[in-house]
């Protein structure tokens, strides 16, 4: 059979399949190793408390309002990080005397560990929602501007003969700056980047987690942290798998974003020329 040979390929049924049966036997474990008796649940609840605790959190605890502040919370970080992170990476990267000048320091600074800056987006933006927003811009941010530069020199790279001819092509029709950046920098750079920001998703919510915890009104992070010290567990864990769930969808919507803005790099029909009118 093709799953137990090396280098094989498997039809995506297949894949499903197996993968729900991985589910399963994952479940099945967890349920035996946390049934009655067993000392583990103090730390590591029974599945079926876990599946319950849903209509509690429902029911008392404000799930809807809950995950849609985070929702919100989270979108808005990527809304605020991406004006800003855009611009300011081709403001970098195109040129080098901005090069030299910053691009070293950007890239330390996401080494920053953000937690101990909360002090400093408090005293700036106070303890509200803009507050916990730009703290999220902020830890996607100092990721997408290094990234920019990045691909701009990969662009730029003569090793690169994938890429480079495409500047090479350009320079040879005898285009201006503006044609250079309109139809080779632009597109060439955000399409990689959307890579980046996709990658980016699993981030934004650990992000989120933690600075919800500042000023605790609202937000799936501010409840985990609350029934975490009224040792409520199969109430987090419901938290913590409901995070993962809605991480996946919002992974799913980039993806999607990704065909409809880039449909060439997924064989596609374009929708929309988005570069080139």
């Amino acid at each position: 059979m093709k799953i137990f040979k090396i280098g094989e390929k498997i039809t995506k049924q297949t894949d499903l399949i197996i993968g729900l049966l991985g589910l399963i036997v994952i479940l099945f474990c967890w349920y035996l190793i946390t049934g009655e008796g067993s000392t583990l649940t103090r730390m590591l609840p029974n599945p079926v408390d876990v599946i319950l605790s849903y209509k509690t959190l429902y029911n008392e605890l404000n799930l809807i309002e809950n995950l849609l502040f985070s929702v919100k919370l989270n979108l808005t970080g990527y809304i605020y990080a991406m004006l800003f992170a855009i611009p300011f990476g081709f403001f970098i990267g195109l040129f080098p005397i901005n090069k030299s000048l910053f691009s070293k320091y950007f890239n330390a600074i996401r080494y920053l560990p953000l937690p101990a800056c909360s002090g400093i987006f408090m005293v700036i933006f106070g303890v509200g929602f803009g507050m916990k927003s730009w703290f999220l811009a902020f830890g996607v941010l100092i990721y997408i501007v290094p990234a920019i530069i990045t691909h701009i020199n990969e662009l730029e790279n003569p090793s690169n003969d994938k890429d480079y001819v495409y500047l090479q092509t350009i320079k040879t029709l005898g285009a201006n700056s503006w044609s250079k950046f309109r139809y080779v920098y632009f597109p060439y750079v955000i399409e990689k980047t959307w890579v980046d920001i996709i990658n980016l998703t699993p981030i934004s919510w650990t992000y989120i987690t933690i600075v919800e915890i500042l000023n605790k009104t609202d937000g799936i992070g501010a409840l985990i942290t609350t029934l975490s010290r009224q040792s409520r567990t199969p109430e987090v864990f419901a938290l913590i798998f409901l995070i993962v769930i809605i991480g996946i969808f919002q992974d799913l919507l980039f993806k999607g974003l990704d065909v409809l803005f880039f449909p060439h790099k997924h064989n596609k029909k374009p929708i929309k020329n988005f570069f080139i009118k």
